[in-house]
């Protein structure tokens, strides 16, 4: 794969990139602002070599700029392979440490399953205006794609057999094979049981809740690891998707962003409306919750946003510390409606066009049956989205066809402010519907006619 003088001058130009995005890094520059960096050098470098090969028509025709492309990927397909090597145990853990760890009172017993009932509902509603707003923006229809021979297309199955599918008759088969949805039914099956031992046998059951323990730690250590090459892999990704599909193909990209924001504009729609229905002022409700929200927008982080988040929906809000804590915790961890409910289900629509895959109803209820359950398994870290992804691409049977999502995955940090900040809508609209379900939402404070402090003085 190294044919021409181009071939080895653009490798060395991507390793010189690499320099560059490891500046930033010895610098302490913050890590999302390295991955946009790495998004525009991705880009320029992209520009650079179809500007060097005369701008082709079909890029498939020119040798070296497949040889380049070929290398790139090893870059970036390698990333994600290394991502998707997580996807299997960083599933199964959590799904087992979140059941293990359930409180065992009433009230929060009560607390727990509405606020998953919550998380569960909205990220399925996101789901859905996902799948919606793909089908109907038509993404990744006519995209020219050069889909390998190895890659399978999915047959169509009847309904039964597809539920049945789901069920883990041999867990390590359905470890093996990618199969989520099995993964997560074994581990609460596993889950629920050490539960129940816990109250006659703590110590005998101790040992293997310290390993959960342990291997959560260890799982998330090596996914952080992975994930710190993130901006290298961009830059590869980027450049890559320009090189392999010349810079047409950044046309569809642009439709994707549109795609998501429009999503994100439609559930937010839907979320005031859910604060409508418990009887609040949606328009009282933005009030409140703007400085959350723009904290979102701008830091990507749902995790960072959590204190502000709780504290507004205490001060502000109105909302029980214990259901504003507790329900908006869950929400920065599981059920994120951006990362975990749209980015998905776009993606898949996306790439099962772009891939010549049938979607019949067969693939949109197993679609969203793994997203919906899928989310309660992601966890809180930087590259939730792209982990979230990889999981429900495996699960609905297009894992084979994950490399077409190179091009999108490289503009993420464009992607994840959208996303960040409809997940901590999300989780403020559940963690409040909650509270109003088990009357601990005070109207006053909602409508400003009471501050926090006066409430607690007059309760007490």
């Amino acid at each position: 794969m190294v044919t021409d003088v181009k071939t080895v001058l653009f490798i060395a130009l991507l390793i010189g990139t690499f320099f560059i995005v490891k500046q930033f890094e010895k610098k302490k520059v913050k890590f999302s602002t390295r991955t946009i960096y790495a998004t525009i050098i991705g880009l320029i470098l992209g520009v650079i070599i179809q500007l060097v090969a005369g701008l082709p028509e079909d890029p498939s025709q020119v040798t070296w700029l497949q040889e380049v492309s070929k290398w790139y990927g090893l870059f970036g397909s390698g990333f994600m392979d290394l991502l998707k090597m997580l996807v299997v145990p960083m599933v199964f853990v959590s799904i087992l440490r979140v059941i293990i760890n359930m409180g065992e009172g009433d009230d929060l017993k009560t607390i727990t399953f509405r606020s998953l009932g919550m998380l569960l509902g909205t990220t399925a509603l996101a789901a859905i205006v996902g799948i919606v707003v793909g089908n109907v923006m038509k993404l990744g229809v006519g995209a020219e794609v050069l889909v390998e021979a190895t890659a399978e297309i999915r047959e169509v199955t009847p309904l039964v057999d597809t539920l049945r599918g789901l069920l883990p008759s041999n867990p390590v088969a359905s470890m093996a094979d990618g199969n989520i949805v099995a993964i997560i039914i074994f581990a609460t099956f596993l889950g629920l049981a050490v539960k129940r031992l816990n109250k006659k046998y703590s110590e005998l059951i101790k040992p293997f809740v310290d390993l959960v323990e342990a291997f959560y730690k260890i799982i998330v250590s090596v996914a952080m690891t992975v994930i710190k090459f993130m901006p290298y892999a961009v830059v590869a990704m980027l450049a890559n998707t320009l090189t392999a599909r010349g810079l047409s193909s950044m046309i569809s990209v642009v439709q994707f962003v549109a795609a998501l924001y429009i999503s994100v504009a439609i559930l937010f729609v839907i979320h005031l409306a859910i604060i409508a229905a418990n009887g609040l002022n949606p328009m009282t409700y933005i009030k409140n919750a703007t400085e959350p929200l723009l904290l979102a927008f701008t830091s990507r982080s749902s995790l960072g946003t959590l204190p502000v988040t709780v504290d507004t929906l205490v001060k502000k809000q109105g909302v029980d510390e214990s259901v504003s804590s507790f329900t908006a915790s869950l929400g920065a961890n599981m059920g994120m409606n951006g990362c975990a409910g749209i980015y998905p289900a776009l993606m898949a629509v996306t790439i099962a066009n772009m891939a010549n895959v049938t979607m019949d109803i067969s693939f949109y209820v197993m679609l969203l049956v793994v997203i919906t359950i899928s989310s309660l398994g992601i966890a809180g870290l930087p590259g939730t989205a792209t982990m979230a992804v990889s999981v429900v691409l495996s699960g609905v049977g297009l894992g084979a066809h994950f490399p077409l999502a190179a091009g999108i995955l490289a503009i993420d940090p464009i992607l994840d402010m959208g996303r960040t900040m409809i997940n901590v809508n999300g989780a403020s609209a559940a963690a409040i519907s909650v509270g109003n379900s088990v009357g601990k939402v005070n109207k006053d404070i909602f409508n400003g006619k009471v501050r926090v402090e006066d409430s607690t003085e007059k309760t007490a």
